[in-house]
């Protein structure tokens, strides 16, 4: 065994070889699947995908040792490099059984995996096989809580850095913890999460979805990931199993570790102000689709349920569908362009801006404002009935004025790369990519896929993708060139 005490890049390989292990394990629900409907070429191909996987990992950990802790810096690093390293490997069940043609396909529909964005190059995802169709699933699912926060359990064992990898990771102002140790808070949410899946597993199972559809979509639902194993997504099933969807789409939105406490103490999310900020953002979002696309609907009860939806998918990020919004008039469209920024609660498997930076934003505003009507005025900003340190004003700041700029410069490219495509479709390409959302509108609506576009485009998208999960810094940092230097 080799010991390397300092060098922070080795100190690497000790996360990213747990994260490659765990994107071994990952293919065993999809073999299992394929070993029961007979599928023997793409359960080979998912077995062999996997054994790589689990044999680099475990050589990787076993070649390197290191009792050095990580600091906050080594820790955005090993989130962005450890994420990069599992859709790389991601992509190899596809690569092998030959399930698309290029390899810019299987990297962007892998990308759009593990990232919960929902975004897909396949025209009808019924086309493949029950084993792939569940691996496409199970990547949504493990990226739902994020593959790092998962292997918090096992790194303060490894004596890796577990803390420095959950602030890297947490979706917040700090990490959440509910307990002392990460590894107990992960555990928790974790446990939480498998116990919501099952939930919605068994109440979809009850309505018209069979056993099978019923487990991919509890895979992809609560991660708000919005792969479906059908070409018309949720819009061909019944109403109940739409509600269904939305209750559960809406539950992901929120912080987990608000649901933890509410088992005990169901008060908590009365006292939550981020969550009444959460709702009143999907009211909003309800009554402005209902408003926009009532004209285009028939029946009560049909046209509220497809507002509810598509207010709710969009602003969770999940990207579901049953009707195609890109039809809607130009109003709608547009606001839901624009709510495709605004995301869940922190601590939610929802993406985009979240929230909490929302509220924060505004509250700066306001507080600005005020100061230029009343410059003597001195004044405390809150958050959650805490004062707001100016760090965390200014990261909300800096995080925003990056997120708008990833956005831009991602449009732009994407104009470039596709003339053929008109504003719209560019920029809600952009905007749903990097809000992990997955449909866009205008040519890439809901009833069309990504397949269209050219190899650079889906780099580009899948790059975004990625930006967007990690929630910026990580990937920022580790493309800083002092960060390189020793």
């Amino acid at each position: 065994m080799i010991a390397f005490k300092s060098p922070t890049r080795l100190r690497l390989i000790v996360v990213v070889s747990a994260v490659i292990a765990a994107a071994g394990a990952a293919t065993v629900p999809a073999i299992i699947a394929g070993v029961i409907y007979a599928e023997w070429s793409d359960t080979l191909a998912l077995l062999a995908s996997g054994v790589i996987a689990g044999v680099v990992g475990l050589l990787g950990r076993r070649l390197v040792k290191t009792e050095v802790r990580f600091t906050s810096r080594e820790g955005f690093a090993a989130v962005a490099l450890s994420w990069m390293i599992l859709i790389l490997f991601g992509t190899l069940p596809y690569l092998i059984s030959g399930t698309f043609d290029r390899p810019i396909d299987a990297l962007f529909e892998t990308s759009a995996g593990f990232t919960t964005t929902g975004a897909t190059v396949l025209s009808d995802p019924g086309s493949l096989s029950h084993a792939m169709l569940l691996w496409r699933a199970t990547t949504q699912w493990f990226g739902g809580m994020g593959i790092i926060v998962l292997s918090i359990a096992v790194l303060p064992m490894l004596g890796a850095g577990g803390v420095e990898l959950a602030r890297a990771e947490a979706p917040g102002p700090e990490p959440d913890r509910m307990t002392p140790r990460f590894r107990d808070t992960a555990e928790r949410l974790w446990w939480l999460y498998v116990g919501l899946t099952l939930v919605v597993m068994v109440l979809l199972a009850i309505g018209d979805m069979s056993l099978f559809q019923a487990i991919a979509h509890s895979f992809t639902t609560m991660p708000t990931g919005g792969f479906s194993t059908e070409a018309s997504s949720i819009g061909g099933f019944s109403a109940y199993t739409q509600w269904v969807v939305i209750l559960f789409m809406l539950i992901a939105g929120v912080s987990f570790a608000l649901h933890f406490r509410a088992l005990s103490r169901p008060r908590a999310y009365l006292e939550n102000r981020e969550l009444f900020g959460f709702l009143s953002i999907i009211g909003v979002a309800i009554l402005v689709v209902a408003l926009g696309s009532w004209s285009f609907g028939s029946g009560v009860e049909s046209r509220v349920r497809d507002a509810v939806f598509t207010a709710v998918t969009i602003v969770t990020g999940t990207g579901y569908a049953t009707v195609d919004w890109a039809v809607w008039g130009p109003g709608v469209v547009l606001a839901l362009l624009v709510f495709m920024f605004f995301g869940g609660m922190a601590g939610s498997t929802a993406g985009a801006v979240k929230t909490y930076r929302l509220g924060i934003l505004f509250k700066t505003i306001g507080s600005s404002i005020k100061r230029i009507s009343y410059p003597s005025l001195v004044s405390v900003q809150r958050f959650e009935g805490r004062a707001v340190e100016p760090r965390l004003v200014h990261n909300v700041i800096a995080f925003f004025v990056l997120y708008v700029g990833f956005f831009v410069a991602g449009a732009v490219l994407l104009g470039f790369l596709e003339p053929g495509l008109n504003l719209t479709t560019i920029g809600s390409a952009s905007a749903s990519a990097i809000g992990n959302v997955g449909p866009a509108l205008g040519d890439l609506g809901p009833t069309s896929n990504y397949s269209g576009l050219g190899t650079d485009s889906k780099l580009v998208l899948s790059f975004l993708m990625l930006v967007g999960r990690l929630e910026i810094y990580p990937i920022v940092i580790l493309l800083t060139h002092r960060w390189w230097r020793r």
